[in-house]
This record gives structure tokens, sequence and C-alpha cells, in this order.
């Protein structure tokens, strides 16, 4: 009987062959088919450490990229590749029951969301009730701005930080409809107090009118989104149809940056401070920022503590600094790199974000109408 460290395709046949002993085994995998018979194409490759036989699976599906067919995608010319690659979507591999649960959890979540913490013709309204009561500490907008940020900060990387003891304890998807549960309500009224009183603040710059600003303003925005993606590659996980994982990503944007969440964040701040150019402004960016960075340092110790040799192998090709790893030679772009950006997925962010662009005077109308 297979080995349960094994969830490979049934198909793909467990033989002694298929069992590496070796303590650290690297295989590198070019952009075409593997050859040999002891594996599948089209099967979970699973690459092994042998103190403690940890899975590190790695999607070689064909179809990854939009246009491919049976090869699999390149990720690389002959590196050694420990990571997932990022951003897969198989579209003969979704089941039309997954997103229709998918449907059903975002409808119950935003309506939940909508019952308990914003609408208080239902009895409950506690989103306003927070944010009074936040800002009863000063009438500072600013420090209200940052006490806001703060919270969401606390809640959101504690509760990352403390996930592997949650799980344990309720299990992967009830621990991500908790965490969910309570960061989301808490975003919702920092970013509809950030819309309510972004231009409360005392003016330091206005340069709204200069040529070229808002073009610049708006390119950066956009770009920023495809940095500020990845965190949610999986939508089926976030939403716990799929079990959470914490995922070790190699591929797409983490060549350029191994924490692009933390970029956008940045690109996204800096462009609006530009643009809005006053204290509040500037409060929420640092906020912001200092959020994000504090991710980085707890983001790579929880990668460090789950995949151990093979994260390092990671960061030591990967940079936190944008294109700092591909400069210096740690990072060897593939010939055919843009494949792994022509995929459904970053097709979808392209649709979101000009949707989100273009919905700005709705959110501004619906935040206004708050009062918070």
């Amino acid at each position: 009987m297979a080995s349960p460290l094994f969830h490979l395709n049934p198909s793909f046949p467990i033989t002694p062959k298929t069992l590496i002993p070796t303590a650290k085994l690297v295989l590198p995998i070019s952009s075409k088919p593997i050859k040999n018979p002891n594996f599948a194409t089209k099967s979970n490759l699973y690459i092994l450490r042998c103190s403690n036989y940890l899975p590190i699976r790695r999607r070689l599906e064909a179809g990854a990229s939009v246009g491919e067919t049976d090869e699999m995608s390149s990720v690389g010319d002959g590196e050694g590749f420990v990571g997932e690659d990022s951003a897969v979507f198989d579209l003969g591999a979704q089941r039309v029951s997954s997103w229709v649960y998918f449907g059903g959890i975002l409808g119950a979540v935003l309506f939940a969301l909508d019952a308990l913490w914003i609408d208080e013709s239902f009895g409950f309204g506690f989103g306003k009730a927070f944010v009074d009561s936040i800002s009863a500490f000063s009438g500072s907008h600013e420090i209200v701005m940052l006490i806001l940020i703060f919270i969401f900060a606390a809640v959101h990387s504690g509760m990352a930080s403390l996930r592997d003891a949650g799980e344990k304890l309720i299990g992967a998807r009830a621990y991500r409809v908790l965490f969910a549960g309570i960061s989301l309500p808490l975003a919702v009224s920092t970013v509809v107090y950030f819309i309510n009183h972004r231009y409360d603040g005392t003016q330091l710059w206005q340069v709204q009118d200069v040529f070229g600003i808002h073009q610049l303003v708006w390119i950066s925005n956009f770009i920023s989104f495809y940095f500020l993606y990845p965190s949610t590659f999986n939508l089926l996980e976030v939403a716990a149809v799929e079990k959470p994982k914490l995922h070790l990503w190699e591929t797409g944007i983490m060549r350029i940056t191994r924490h692009p969440q933390m970029v956008g964040q940045v690109i996204w701040c800096l462009a609006h401070t530009i643009w809005i150019g006053n204290t509040v402004a500037v409060a929420a960016s640092v906020g912001l920022v200092a959020h994000h960075l504090f991710g980085v340092w707890n983001g790579d110790r929880r990668l460090s503590l789950k995949y151990g040799e093979a994260f390092d192998a990671v960061k030591s090709r990967t940079s936190v600094v944008p294109f700092a790893a591909i400069i210096d030679g740690r990072q060897k772009l593939p010939k055919d790199y843009y494949k792994e950006f022509i995929r459904l997925p970053y097709l979808a962010i392209t649709a979101l974000t000009l949707g989100v662009y273009w919905a700005h005077p709705l959110m501004q109308a619906g935040s206004y109408g708050l009062h918070w």
C-alpha cells in the first residue's frame, strides 16, 4: 500500500524507484516534458527532505499558462526548484461545486459583515460604535488613523503568528474563518475611516494640477495591485473551500521580490500620499508600511519554521528589495519568463483593478453614508 506521505495522481505509479533515499535532493526542472516513465507530467511532484520527509508540492500541471498544452511551464534554466509555481490555474481541474461554494460563502460573509458591522438598521452596527470609541481617544484624525491601523495589524499579524497552534486546536478551515471573521471588519473600519477623513489633515503640498501627476499616480496604483495580489493566489483557500496552506511560492512576481505584498503596499502608499498631500495620508502610509515591514520579518520567520532548508534555498535566490536578486545574479530569469504572467489569475486581477478604479465614486459614496 502506498505511503500516506504521497498524495499523487491515482494513475501515478508508486514503486520503490519513486522513493528517493537522499538527504538533500534537488531536481532541476526544465521546460521540456519529463521522459522518465516513473513520473507523470500531469502529477504533483514532491521533493523530499530525508530528515523529516516534508513534502514540498510543486504542481506540474499541463496548461499552467494560457496557451500551454502538454509541456510544463518553465521555472528556470536548470535551476534547482523547491518552491511552488505561483498563479497556476488549470481550468480543466476546477470543480463547479467548489466555485458555487465559494460564491455562497462570499455572499454569506458579506451579508454578515453588513448586518453585524455596517448597517445599523439590523439592530447591530458595531462598526460605528467601534470607530466612535477609537475616535474618543483623540480629536486628531492622524492619531485615530494610526490607532485603527495598529489594531488591525496586531490582530492580523498576531493571528497569522498563532496559525499553527490555532489550526492544531480547531482545524485549518475553522481557523481561517475565525481569522477572516475578525480581520475583515477591522479592515473595513480602517478603509472607511481613511476614505471619509483623507482630506481632513493639514495640507503639506498640492500637486494634483501638475502635468503628469495623475497619470503617474494611476499607473503606480495599477502596478501596485500586481504586487498585492499574491497574498490571495488561491481564492478557494482564502474562503476555506480548500484547506488553507502556508505556501512557498517561487515563480512569477516572487522572482522580482520575495515579499510582493509589502512592495505593492509601499507603491500604493506613495502614490496616494503624493496625490492627497496631507498629514492624514502620511499617517496612514506610515502605519501601513510599518505593518508590512514587520510582515517581511514575520513572514520569513514562519516560512523558515515550516520549510527549513527549502526556504533557505528560495531565500538565497530571491530578495526583499525588488530586482536586487536579479541584478546581482542570484536570480536567473528563464527566457520565457513572461509566460509566468500570462495566466488567468493575472488577467483576472487586471480586470479587478480596473473595476476598483471605476468603482471609486461608489466606494466613496458608500463610505460617506456611514458617517464613521
